[in-house]
């Protein structure tokens, strides 16, 4: 086990306020950095209160109040299972709200501990499953989202009376359910890489397990008895800084067993619902995204390794469903960057641009919130519908919809002798490759000791392209430019001489060899025929059917598997190239499946773990949403 103080450094990585781990970041000034940190306490008082939920359990609330009282404020709260700190009513936060502008020009800031965490009553649910038509006293996050609410406007002092909730990632969950059964104070919701359900982001993805997620088992899994401001559990201390070795020899998962005990309740939770049951089913939250009331804003970085599908069904689904205002703003971020100030954008070796974060604040979420919270509420907000990043270009641009109207799907298809073309090819052919499970491919040339990783969602990708067991198709030169404007569908034609296998789609930008470096890139690589990937995606074959009734594959038998790649707006320039890659393992971003089917994965033995031949037919083509 590892300290506490250790421990807390790596859990506030995970609750998303620490630095990003990028090479280059913002140099400021002594006196800027003191000016910043003394702002909120300058200008706010802070009080800490024990906030009644309609079931009698009391849920920690901080607020900041300002300190001029000449006015009254909207309400800007967020709901976090990741802590109030610091706690005390003389300690503050360096940073209140969702950004710098909005602290600055006066807001009344809220946080509190959900539920069962921190310094909160209750027993923790992760996920917890929305009730709808509660009876008496039952409760759900909706239900105490409600109850703050109608808490706060009666009783902090030069409110409004309008109520505006944000969040990123797990509070970016808890801001999406406030949208459901809404008080009528709550006018403006800015989920920001937000959970939509666990069993397509985060924890699984299609079915097959995120070993990158293994260690953050420890913050979600094990519970607390009353409420507390400390660190009451631990990360597993792995021993070593090769994490790609660790988890080789840790193979199969039943080996990991060791790390945590029965008393993590989310482990034990994902090693017994390893289909899309009704335990998953019930705590998703996409499906009851119906007659949405408040104004909208999702937002999400197109380089999310962690909360892509959220974000993009939340937006699809509150649009379908609902006549609310409702707009998606997506740039060039890694998972959290927008709530941070970098001079310098960048992920990974690739330089998007300066100052995108700070521009997405200052003008779409400062814009947003003062509308529907200090404005007239209206729809005519002056902010795009869609207000999207084209990581190609490296250019904003505003659309009506997502994904623009303006579309037209488009199919390319795998040819043997790498070639990925337009025209499809009569003859019947294959191109083969052996998945070992026991030597699989890595996610990244530079696999490190983190949690889930962020810089290999641009990473190159000729390391991949140079192995034997990664198909690699491929355009010729492009000579007009094509822009990809939402989901891309891989429909595979597959057979394996096993009965199981994972099936990962990656979609990369080949460039130019006369491409320049910057100065972002790592020492050992060159942007010359850089292969920048751009989206990628597992589905565990599993569950190419169905995700509620899992089947193996028939030996030697052509099978149709089809996957689905979150949306990505990238223009492939002229002189560039197309790329897919297919592959079977992608480690340990992903858990290494046995290619021998076994009901439960966690149950899997090492004799399960063989080398099988994969082909994949030339009939294989990936469908791409082209911008007219």
């Amino acid at each position: 086990m590892i300290s506490k103080r250790i421990f807390l450094s790596l859990f506030l990585f995970i609750a998303f306020l620490s630095c990003k781990e990028e090479k280059h970041q913002a140099v400021k000034s002594p006196e800027t950095t003191v000016a910043e940190n003394t702002f909120a306490k300058d200008n706010y008082t802070k009080k800490e209160v024990m906030v009644s939920m309609r079931d009698g359990i009391k849920l920690h609330t901080t607020i900041y109040s300002p300190k001029d009282t000449s006015k009254k404020y909207p309400i800007l709260m967020m709901r976090t299972p990741y802590s109030c700190r610091p706690y005390g009513e003389g300690e503050f936060k360096s940073k209140l709200g969702p950004n710098k502008y909005l602290m600055e020009e006066g807001n009344i800031m809220v946080y509190q501990d959900v539920r069962g965490r921190w310094n909160s009553e209750g027993v923790y649910d992760n996920m917890r499953a929305y009730i709808p038509n509660k009876t008496d006293n039952q409760t759900d996050e909706a239900s105490d989202t409600y109850d703050t609410i109608q808490w706060l406007v009666n009783n902090v002092e030069n409110n409004n009376g309008n109520v505006g909730t944000y969040g990123i990632s797990y509070p970016g969950f808890y801001a999406t359910y406030s949208l459901l059964d809404s008080h009528p104070a709550l006018k403006a919701v800015s989920p920001q890489a937000c959970i939509g359900d666990f069993f397509f982001d985060d924890f699984i993805h299609n079915g097959a397990y995120l070993l990158s997620y293994w260690r953050a088992t420890s913050v979600f899994g094990y519970m607390k008895d009353k409420p507390t401001t400390e660190v009451w559990y631990e990360f597993p201390d792995i021993g070593t800084e090769d994490q790609y070795q660790f988890f080789v020899d840790n193979m199969p998962l039943n080996k990991l067993n060791k790390f945590y005990d029965s008393t993590n309740v989310f482990m034990e939770q994902l090693k017994t619902h390893v289909t899309y049951d009704e335990f998953w089913k019930s705590r998703g939250i996409i499906q009851h995204l119906k007659n949405i009331k408040p104004a909208t804003m999702v937002v999400g970085g197109f380089f999310d390794a962690e909360d892509l599908y959220g974000p993009f069904n939340t937006y699809k689904s509150i649009e379908k469903n609902s006549d609310n205002y409702n707009t998606i703003v997506f740039g060039p971020w890694s998972h959290g960057d927008w709530a941070r100030k970098n001079d310098r954008q960048v992920i990974g070796n690739i330089h998007f641009g300066d100052s995108i974060s700070e521009y997405f604040q200052k003008n779409i979420e400062t814009k947003f919130f003062n509308h529907f919270l200090k404005g007239d509420g209206n729809k005519e907000t002056g902010l795009a519908e869609a207000h999207m990043f084209n990581t190609g270009t490296k250019q904003w641009q505003s659309f009506e919809n997502w994904p623009p109207q303006t579309t037209t799907k488009q199919s390319y298809f795998m040819q043997p002798d790498e070639r990925l073309t337009q025209q499809p090819n009569r003859m019947i052919a294959t191109s083969d490759f052996v998945s070992n499970p026991k030597k699989p491919v890595p996610y990244t040339e530079d696999v490190k000791v983190v949690f889930t990783p962020r810089k290999f969602m641009t990473d190159d990708q000729r390391f991949a392209s140079r192995r034997s067991d990664v198909l690699t198709f491929e355009t010729e030169v492009l000579e007009n430019e094509i822009t990809l404007a939402g989901d891309i569908l891989a429909k595979l034609n597959v057979s394996t001489t096993g009965t199981a296998a994972d099936w990962i789609v990656k979609v990369i930008d080949v460039f130019p060899a006369d491409t320049e470096n910057t100065e972002d890139v790592q020492d050992h690589l060159k942007l010359s025929n850089y292969h920048m990937m751009v989206r990628s995606e597992v589905l565990r074959g599993r569950f190419r059917n169905s995700m509620e009734k899992p089947e193996p594959f028939v030996p030697n038998q052509k099978t149709k598997v089809n996957l689905k790649l979150q949306d990505v707006f990238h223009t492939f320039k002229k002189g560039h190239k197309i790329q897919v890659q297919v592959q079977s393992t992608f480690f340990p971003y992903i858990d290494a499946n046995p290619q021998t089917y076994v009901d439960n994965i966690f149950e899997a033995e090492e004799s399960d773990f063989k080398a099988q031949t994969h082909k994949v037919y030339n009939d294989s083509s990936i469908e791409f949403t082209i911008l007219k």
